[in-house]
Formats: structure tokens, sequence, C-alpha cells
């Protein structure tokens, strides 16, 4: 398996740039490929994803390359998003069979109940990377069997997962919702949003989506380019109007009495919905967005 775009990968960790569109592949090995670097400032802990259909790097879990810039070490891990928890993850074999990586590392910042499947030690130049452990290098054919071993891995976690009808994953892939938080705030400032909004970033890393508060999490908060107003976004996700009033009017009300005073609403939702409006209508601060899905299929490759 060709892994060209892990070194490209790494010597760009040195550097201060950002940018992945265009650099790295859409998949490998049948899955999605997701880089990040961090956002508007370097992340302590850049990584590649390898994600299956109904998983996300924010919910869901998945193999993944963390570099830890700090300890110099990189690993391919069974990853585990930290952002929600997600209800079934990797399998009993693979947890009792895998140290986790707050148990491997000395205090990591982030990532800690992941699993470490393989360790390097990068050696990085302008000219290439060499990769180590225990001292002795290991060639690039090695590499790239550890990464097809884990997410031929995944996809055989996939199948089990799919082909339960009862489990979460399964019934996932038939609620779009759950993709649109993603979908938000990958593509923010093609939004309307973007256009007025700031994301909030903490230490190079998004902390905006599934913002969390005393109350549990807030979907997305933004701040208003103009006057600094922080601004409380709510997805209308299998619920009611009036759930969906009641839980934007907490998470307003928390940011008001623990972040700031100056503070709006945004509520998302798929179809018209006359109740919520008159709700929305006596608040007076809160906004309704209506989203459109252009649905498409996409053969995924075993």
């Amino acid at each position: 398996m060709d892994i060209s775009f892990l070194d490209n990968f790494l010597q760009q960790a040195k550097t201060s740039n950002l940018k992945t569109k265009g650099r790295y592949p859409e998949t490998i090995n049948g899955l999605d490929l997701k880089v990040s670097f961090g956002m508007g400032a370097s992340s302590h802990i850049p990584w590649i994803s390898t994600l299956g259909p109904g998983m996300s790097t924010s919910n869901g879990y998945y193999p993944v390359y963390l570099y830890y810039k700090k300890e110099k070490v990189l690993i391919l891990a069974y990853g585990i998003s930290e952002t929600v928890e997600y209800k079934e993850p990797w399998t009993r074999e693979i947890v009792e069979s895998n140290e986790k990586i707050k148990d491997f590392l000395d205090k990591p910042l982030r990532y800690g109940e992941s699993y470490v499947f393989k360790t390097y030690i990068p050696e990085i130049s302008n000219s290439g990377v060499k990769y180590f452990r225990d001292d002795k290098e290991i060639s690039k054919d090695e590499i790239g069997k550890d990464l097809k071993t884990i997410t031929n891995k995944y996809k055989e976690c996939l199948d089990i997962e799919i082909n339960d009808e009862t489990s979460y994953l399964s019934k996932k892939l038939f609620y779009m919702e759950e993709h649109l938080e993603d979908f938000i705030i990958e593509n923010w400032n093609q939004t309307e949003f973007g256009k007025k909004y700031d994301l909030i970033i903490k230490d190079g890393d998004i902390v905006s989506k599934q913002y969390r508060t005393d109350i549990g999490p807030i979907d997305i908060l933004a701040k208003d380019k103009k006057t600094n107003e922080y601004v409380v976004i709510e997805l209308k996700k299998n619920q009611t109007g009036d759930q969906t009033i009641g839980q934007i009017a907490r998470y307003m009300q928390w940011v008001e009495q623990n972040l700031s005073n100056k503070v709006k609403g945004i509520i998302i939702c798929g179809k018209w919905d006359e109740k919520l409006d008159y709700a929305r209508k006596r608040m007076g601060d809160v906004e309704i967005f209506l989203y459109e899905i252009d649905f498409s299929l996409k053969e995924y490759k075993k």
C-alpha cells in the first residue's frame, strides 16, 4: 500500500501550513481519508483519519494516525471520537488486546481513550521521512502492511454493524441529519453562517462543534464577526419543536451566565414548523434556518 501521503503529512506537520485540499488522496483502501493540521493555528496533534460509511471524526470510531509533535511519536491507533461518545466502538478483542494511548504516553494532551495499534518514531527531513521503532528502521512496505491490516479489520467491524439491523450504525445510516453538523463545520466558509459568524478555535482545534457545557453539549457555538456576540446553533433532530426551543433557551441562558451577556440563537430544521415559529417569535432572539439535502449514492468498495 502506497504511504507517500504519510511522508507528506509529517513533512507538512513541521511547517505552519494548515491547508490540505488537493494535497492528499480522498480515499485509501476504500475508506474516506481526512487530514487536519488544526484550524487557525497549528494543532499540537495533527491527524489522518480513515472513515467508513456513517462515520465522522467527531462521532464514530476509525483507524487514525496521530502525530504527537511534542513526544515526536506517530501512533497508528484504533481511534475513538472524543467529541461524542459512540455507542458501539471497537470489538472486545481489540479493546482487550491493545493499550490505550493514555497508558502508552505520559498524560497525552488529547485522544487518550483511543487504542494503540502501531507506533513509529519518524525522522523527518526535506528529502523524506524515515521510520524507526526500538532504534531499528522500519520499511515503507511494513508500514503500508500495518495500515492495510488495521483498515481491513475496521471494514470487518463495519460489516458486522451494518448487517445487524439493531445496531446503532445501521440505524444511523437512515438519519441524514446526524451528518449535518459535520457538513456545516467542514463547509463553514461556504455557508450563510460563515459570512456572518466565526467558529471558536482553541489551541488550533475547533471547539465550536458539540461545545461542552455543564448542562450538555451545544450543537455548534459560534461568534458574530461584527458584534462578538455568541451564537448558539441547535439542530432539530428527532424531537418536537417544544423540545428544541426549550433546549436552545437552556443553552442560551448558560452562555449568558458563563460566557457573555450577548447571545442569540439559531435553530436548523428540515421543514417548516408552525408551532416552533410561534415559540421562536416569543423569544425574539432566535432565528430559524431550513436545510436542503442533495442526495447522491457512492459505491463503497471493499
